[in-house]
């Protein structure tokens, strides 16, 4: 069995500012360290503020996983189906990050490589 532990929220913000004002309010209520990134803004390593809106009503939520392509497998067989045009790869050509194809709680959910 394929082993989760939860990597990050996403939260789906309108635009540049609307992200950074959040990710701003995490770090002062929280102390989390702001990072800016190219689509997103990260609020310490576990809240993702979306630049503008992406996958997910309201955002996405990243489940960890050592082997994304295993575990993607798994929850083939369990039913579950996913998005490939998500697929997202390593340069040595090892599934990195993939998206189911539903939501949950207005939340679409994605696997993604940890170690």
């Amino acid at each position: 069995m394929a082993e989760y532990s939860l990597a990050h929220i996403g939260i789906n913000a309108a635009n540049e500012d609307e992200a950074r004002k959040a990710a701003d309010m995490f770090c002062t209520l929280f102390g989390f360290p702001v990072k800016v990134g190219n689509s997103s803004i990260f609020a310490g390593g576990v809240v993702e503020v979306m630049k503008e809106p992406y996958l997910g009503r309201n955002g996405h939520i990243a489940i960890g996983t050592p082997d994304v392509a295993a575990a993607k497998a798994e929850l083939e067989a369990r039913g579950f189906t996913f998005r490939e045009d998500s697929a997202k790869f390593k340069a040595d050509g090892k599934l990195n990050a993939i998206y189911l194809t539903d939501e949950i709680g207005g939340f679409a959910i994605h696997l993604v490589g940890k170690a």
